[in-house]
Formats: structure tokens, sequence, C-alpha cells
């Protein structure tokens, strides 16, 4: 395979003429004495119309031949050097070329010096672009962070509804700074004449992907709510749906039944996968209420149990391991801590339910690692 032979290297005398930027020789006047081809180009003057004849500072923008003034000379006086000053070449129709110019003095006693010019066309059109990139990257935040809040929006009630006889509280704080969508839902819904279900769960991952299966999984919930008003039951047709549905994703989810028979409210729970309710009395003491089960759409084979209990005067708080996986130097909020919170805040669901969202907070500096949702309801 025959190979051209390389081209041959320009005498040093020829160097001048062949550089690949831009070079001129100027007096202390400014005047150019010496110019090579490739800045005669920039100009787009033949020698004759520069080289005696025009200055350097003529050639630039009114703006550059005040930089040149005030700033570049002063700088060769004092320093013998300026290097990637930004100016604007003007030819003579009009056409402004961007540069880059370095010079250095070459004879301090006559004042000439050398200049060095570079077209930065190319590095415009690159800044230009990335710019452009940066900025439609921006809008794209706004865009997807405008998208999230709509999102959760849907997949989160501003306020549960109000029930008679039934005092209820809930609370959501998305992590970080709410730009991106996260799996924590809650909803509150009627399933019969005095029957409420009150669900509250978190789907696995973050983003779009998630929040598609969030909303997948909370209408699954209605659909499903009144058929089977087991607990247990729900979330065995709601494991069934998930899994069907072919997502990736699995949820640990809460269901509780809650159901006025004869003045009193009776609740029966299940779980799945999900960390246990909290069960306060009027004097503090605090358990956990609840049958591990598997998270739905997990496992070929789940298993949930319901426990029923009589609400009676007692404070009941659902949550998600947003509140004890919240982390600081000192370790996890964790399971502990928070029965210990829950049985020194007031009996009143709302302030069980602030108080475990402040806490949680800020025990990782009010910089939520993750999204927390909480829920606590009691008889009235």
């Amino acid at each position: 395979m025959s190979q051209h032979p390389p081209e041959p290297v320009p005498p040093e005398a020829d160097l001048f003429q062949a550089a690949p930027c831009g070079y001129v020789v100027v007096d202390n006047t400014g005047t150019i004495i010496r110019a090579n081809a490739e800045f005669l180009r920039l100009v787009g003057e033949p020698a004759g119309d520069i080289v005696g004849v025009r200055t350097l500072p003529s050639l630039v923008s009114a703006g550059g031949r005040i930089l040149m003034e005030t700033h570049l000379r002063p700088l060769l006086e004092r320093d013998g050097v300026v290097r990637e000053i930004a100016l604007d070449l003007v030819r003579l129709d009009g056409v402004r070329i961007p540069i880059l110019l370095n010079a250095r003095v070459h004879d301090p006693a006559t004042g000439v010096y050398l200049v060095v010019v570079l077209e930065t066309r190319d590095r415009h059109r690159y800044e230009d672009h990335l710019l452009a990139a940066k900025q439609a990257a921006e809008m794209a935040g706004e865009q997807a962070a405008s998208l999230a809040a709509t999102l959760q929006g849907t997949l989160i009630p501003p306020h549960p509804p109000a029930i008679p006889y039934l005092d209820i509280h809930a609370l959501y704080r998305p992590a970080g700074s709410g730009r991106e969508v996260g799996g924590d839902f809650y909803d509150v819904l009627q399933v019969g004449p005095d029957a409420w279900l009150v669900v509250l769960g978190d789907v696995s991952g973050k983003g779009i992907p998630a929040a598609v299966v969030t909303s997948f999984i909370r209408h699954t919930v209605r659909s499903l709510a009144i058929a089977h008003p087991d607990p247990s039951d729900l979330l065995g047709a709601l494991d069934e749906a998930v899994r069907a549905h072919g997502t990736d994703h699995f949820c640990t989810l809460v269901a509780v039944r809650l159901e006025r028979l004869r003045g009193r409210w009776d609740l029966a729970l299940a779980l799945a996968g999900h960390p246990p309710a909290l069960v306060r009395r009027p004097d503090g003491t605090t358990y956990e209420l609840g049958v591990p089960g598997t998270p739905v759409g997990l496992m070929t084979q789940p298993e949930f149990c319901t426990v029923r209990q009589a609400l009676d005067d007692l404070a009941v708080t659902l949550y998600t391991d947003g509140v004890t996986e919240a982390r600081s130097p000192d370790g996890m909020f964790g399971d502990e801590r928070l029965v210990e919170l829950v049985g020194r805040l007031p009996h009143r669901p709302t302030a069980i339910t602030e108080g475990i969202a402040e806490a949680a907070l800020a025990w990782q500096s009010h910089h939520a690692s993750d999204d927390i949702a909480i829920i606590t309801f009691a008889a009235s």
C-alpha cells in the first residue's frame, strides 16, 4: 500500500508566511510592518493595503481599540507580554472575526512587538452549542420538576376526606428538592356506608417508571376494595394484578379497613412487606400491630395475614420507611427511637403525624434522603 511522502518542512525563512495562525510585526506607532498570509486572509485584504498602511488597532472593533489602548499597551510595557486577549477583527465589508490575541515585545528599544492572532469562530460556535445544550437541560429539568409535581399530586391527596366520628391526619414530604417523583403514596376511600379503607405504600424505585406503577397500584386498590373487604384478600388480589402487569417494581403496603359498628370503630389490618402500624394508648404506651407479609408483586407465593383490633381510644399511625431509615452521622432514626417518640407526643393524630415528620427531618438536617408518608387516625 503506497503512502504519499510527507510534505517538506518550509525553510525557516518561510515559517513566518506558512504559520497556521495570523502573525504580524507592529512598530511603536501600532503600524503593521509585516503580516503573514493567514493574517491577510483573516482581514480579507492584500498586503499592499495593510503592511505599512494600517495600524493594528484600526483593524479591530471600537471596543477592542479602547481595550488595546487602556490595557494591552500598558501590559506590554510593564510585563513585555500579553496572552489570550479576546477581540474582534473588523474587515472592510463589516464582517467581524472573533480572535484571541497574544503579543510580546520584540525590541524594547524600538517598541516593536510581535502579535499572534488565532481565529475563534469555531470555538464560539462550540460555546454557543454548549450554552444552548445547558439551557435545554435546564428547561428539561424544569419540565421534569413540573411533571413530577403533577404526578405526585395525582398520587398524594392533599388532605384525607372528612369522616364522621374519625379524626385522621396525613402528611407527605418528598425526598431532596422534590424534583424527582417518589414511590410513596396513601389513599383514604369509602368502601361502605360506615366503612373506610386506608392504604399507605411505597413502590420500589424512583422517577416516572415508579410513578406509573404507583398510579397503577393506587387505582387497582380502588377497583378491588369493595369486592375484597378482608385486607389480606385485597392484598392477594392486588399482588396478582401487579405480577400480571409485568413490572420489575414491587410495593410494600399496609391496608386498614375501618368499620363503625354499634357506635364504635373496629379495624382490620394487613401488611405486605411494610412496617407494622404503631398503636398508642392514651397513657403513651405504644406497641406495633400487624403480621409481616410479603411485598406485593415480588413473590410467586405471597403470604398476607389480617389482624383485628377495636379502635376504642387508641391512635394508630401508618408510615413509610423514609421515617425509620432517615440517616445522620449517628446512624438511622430507627424503630426504637420512633416508638419512644410516639409515646411522648400528644394523643392527637395531628400532633403525632407532624411530630414524627419533624423529628425524622431534623434527624437528617432537613435534607430527606427518602420520601416520608405518615397517616394517623383515632376515634373522635
